[in-house]
């Protein structure tokens, strides 16, 4: 035998070995494609997917049927579904969830349905990215973020009182008042005020009811050339949005004139510029005037739904939950009767007054967790995103949900009731694993930054309804939460001015 022949056996055993080591090289392979895949779950109709189960789940009574069922079936947190047009991954999981918000600008990106970014505009602070969003965002904070300004506060303080003062006080001939309606009043008129410097009166008035209907096209289905059927929910909130932007575009034009006459001529003095610095001043003094008429109309738009929407329903639900826990209330009352009986009857509220609301801030808070008003959030992933043993493919459309991580009964002791004590103790949703679960303002870059004082309003709002008012249910309402979560009377309510408040200038 040659030496060629010699060799024949080891190299076909070594061929026979690398042949099998491939294989199983390729099994390995496969077998971990197979675990990396889409989180489980169905697309539905084809087209509509499962849109029409998701409208119709939210107009339960159930906070989160959509969610809970799915999660139960797949045993997952993590499942995939087709909604608004496009294959969706929700996520139930906190871990997925935080990664979420924290990967904002990098992994993800915001994406949210078409006929939210029409409505808003493209360069809506809730639409923008990069650095357009961090400006914007910026400059939000500039205007909104100081809730302990001496002056802001005394403002929410008189608009509170202008609103109640409004109210019927013969409480024998008194119609019952729609909360939810008198809670956007102020929020309403606050906002304005600190976007363009307007007073309540009636473009105030004729603006919101506008956007009553800008908001209601939300989550409806955009069809093409819906502007020609304004009988339809999106037609009239395109309608509607139109007349909105071009109120704001009118005052940012005539607020630019101003600014270019004032630069021709004399300077203002220092009250009088403090008196105009609102969100618009900002704007068109940020970055050498480079913002666009359009860039502010749209960034102002987006505020109004901000400062709108979400607070004025915090208010009321704060109000109806105290409601239904009498022992709540009664301490509430408590804590505001001691900060009135220190005070006076007829000072303003300060800084030290709402700082010395501990109970107040439970309420807030149990109210933001039972209720949550914003229910989740809407991104894109921009790289194939690796999770557990499932792969969200680049591109692919996601919902975190705040709301399902709230009401789960694994994070919070009988989650969907309205307990405001939970959060007096020391205990885990103080320390860092209980605050990652607590989103109800989202987090990351794009954390709300409007949240402390959508908390001063409400402490104000009831501060003074406690003092002053005593009330009761004119008729049973409850919760809905869509297109958005609100109650679905607006909760009307029955009011009595209480005897403490009889002696109060302010009425």
């Amino acid at each position: 035998m040659d030496m060629d022949d010699a060799l024949l056996p080891p190299l076909a055993a070594a061929a026979v070995l690398l042949a099998l080591a491939a294989a199983l090289r390729l099994l390995l392979v496969r077998r971990g494609a197979a675990r990396a895949r889409l989180p489980p779950g169905s697309t539905g109709l084809p087209l509509i997917g499962e849109t029409l189960r998701l409208i119709a789940a939210y107009k339960t009574a159930n906070p989160e049927p959509f969610i809970d069922e799915r999660v139960a079936r797949h045993g997952s947190g993590v499942f995939t579904t087709h909604v608004f047009g496009e294959r969706t991954v929700f996520s139930a999981d906190p871990a997925f969830n935080r990664l979420l918000l924290a990967a904002e600008g990098r992994a993800v990106d915001c994406s949210y349905p078409s006929s939210i970014a029409t409505l808003l505009g493209a360069r809506s602070l809730l639409l923008t990215r990069g650095p357009a969003h961090k400006r914007l965002h910026s400059l939000t904070l500039t205007r909104l973020g100081r809730p302990a300004s001496p002056p802001l506060l005394a403002h929410i303080d008189r608009l509170v009182l202008a609103t109640m003062d409004d109210w019927r006080r013969d409480a024998a001939a008194a119609p019952p008042v729609r909360l939810l309606d008198e809670a956007k009043k102020i929020t309403f008129n606050l906002t304005v005020k600190q976007l363009v410097s307007i007073d309540p009166g009636p473009w105030t008035e004729t603006v919101r009811r506008e956007y009553v209907k800008l908001i209601d096209g939300f989550f409806s289905i955009p069809f093409p050339f819906a502007y020609l059927l304004p009988f339809t929910t999106y037609g009239q909130a395109l309608k509607a949005r139109k007349k909105v932007a071009g109120a704001l575009r009118e005052v940012i034009r005539k607020r630019m004139d101003e600014t270019a006459a004032e630069s021709g001529g004399a300077k203002k003095g220092a009250a009088d510029q403090e008196e105009k610095k609102d969100m618009v001043q900002e704007l068109l003094e940020a970055e050498g005037g480079s913002f666009s008429v359009e860039e502010m109309v749209d960034f102002c738009l987006s505020l109004l739904v901000a400062g709108y929407e979400t607070t004025s329903v915090l208010m009321t639900l704060a109000v109806k939950f105290l409601t239904e826990t009498p022992a709540a209330l009664a301490q509430l009352k408590e804590e505001h009767d001691n900060i009135r009986d220190i005070k006076g009857k007829s000072q303003p509220l300060e800084w030290s007054d709402y700082k010395s609301m501990p109970f107040t801030q439970c309420v807030i808070n149990e109210t933001l967790r039972v209720a949550n008003l914003i229910s989740g959030v809407f991104r894109r992933a921009n790289t194939d995103i690796h999770f557990k043993d499932y792969v969200i493919p680049k591109g692919c459309k996601i919902f975190g949900s705040f709301r399902a991580v709230h009401l789960n009964p694994e994070h919070y002791e009988n989650a969907r009731t309205f307990d405001p004590w939970r959060w007096q103790s020391k205990n885990k949703l103080q320390n860092a694993v209980g605050a990652s679960l607590f989103t109800p303002f989202g987090g990351g870059p794009r954390l709300c930054p409007g949240y402390e004082l959508a908390r001063v309003v409400v402490s104000v709002f009831l501060h003074h309804l406690v003092t002053r008012f005593s009330w009761e249910e004119a008729e049973e309402d409850r919760l809905v939460f869509f297109p958005t979560t609100r109650t679905l009377k607006g909760y009307p309510i029955y009011l009595r001015r209480r005897p403490a408040a009889e002696d109060s200038s302010a009425f």
